[in-house]
């Protein structure tokens, strides 16, 4: 995200569930300072907003040059991780180890 003209501290990152937040305001702003003629870059405050996966967590936050790069990481909980299921080498069951359902008998 292009941020330029902001540092660390203009900067605030916050994470909500599955919400990322990214918000900034240029402290030390003095309008009254100087006329300008045009502003290249804006000065105004802003806010946005991610919507982020389930399990992605934030790791780390960057600002170099005026841009800031935010490393994301999904981390799976062990029950949702798709596991090996072994395949045993063997003869088939005979019909007689075989077990059938037997339907429902109705009382007289």
């Amino acid at each position: 995200m292009a941020v330029a003209g902001l540092t660390e501290a203009d900067l605030a990152i916050t994470q909500e569930q599955n919400m990322l937040l990214v918000a900034g305001q240029k402290s030390g702003q003095d309008e009254a300072s100087g006329h300008y003629l045009h502003r290249g870059i804006a000065a105004r405050a802003f806010q946005r907003r991610f919507e982020l996966a389930d399990h992605v967590k934030v790791v780390a936050a960057n600002l170099v040059n005026g841009l800031l790069t935010i490393d994301l990481k999904r981390e799976l909980p062990e029950e949702m991780k798709p596991r090996r299921i072994a395949i045993t080498a063997g003869e088939a069951l005979t019909k007689a180890e075989t077990k059938q359902v037997q339907p429902e008998k109705q009382a007289a």
